[in-house]
């Protein structure tokens, strides 16, 4: 079975994949970094270079691989990759379980501030520039998509990576 992980940047769903996979001794995928192979380019600079709307289809092109070619695996998403319909469509139709890894916007601030990469690798994504104001206004149109294509959902604003996994493991 695999577990897809969504949720906005700064939640956890790389580290908490990573941990969780390990727990399952499961295969780990990180879609944006399986894209940014491919690309050989960050996430910043293909936005910067195509435009968000290439690096979607690059996203979509990318989910299908991964979904189709394995089985068993823990694969976190990039924040956005569930707005686009065929996305949650591809989801759906493999079976995967999915989490949806629900956090406080100050602690998605506090995380992305404390991540050295996330300003080098990671375009803003709106004209708030980051920060709290960002986050929340994400979450305002985010969330509503998240709840409509998940399984269940962990609050992991208090949670360690490795608390917030075995309650994933509890919750399969």
């Amino acid at each position: 079975m695999n577990i897809v992980l969504i949720g906005l940047r700064g939640s956890g769903k790389t580290t908490i994949g990573r941990c969780l996979a390990d727990k399952l001794w499961q295969k780990f995928v990180d879609l944006d970094e399986h894209i940014v192979q491919q690309a050989g380019q960050n996430i910043r600079e293909i936005f910067e270079s195509h435009g968000e709307e290439h690096f979607r289809d690059l996203e979509t092109k990318a989910l299908g691989e991964v979904l189709a070619n394995h089985a068993d695996q823990v694969i976190a998403l990039g924040g956005g990759a569930p707005l686009r319909a065929e996305n949650r469509q591809l989801i759906a139709a493999s079976g995967a379980k999915v989490i949806y890894l629900r956090c406080q916007p100050a602690e998605l601030n506090r995380r992305i501030q404390a991540d050295p990469q996330t300003q080098a690798n990671r375009p803003h994504l709106t004209p708030y520039a980051g920060g709290v104001k960002e986050i929340e206004h994400l979450l305002s149109i985010r969330e509503p998509i998240y709840r409509n294509c998940m399984t269940t959902e962990l609050d992991v604003t208090n949670l360690t990576p490795d608390e917030a996994a075995l309650y994933i493991v509890r919750m399969l």
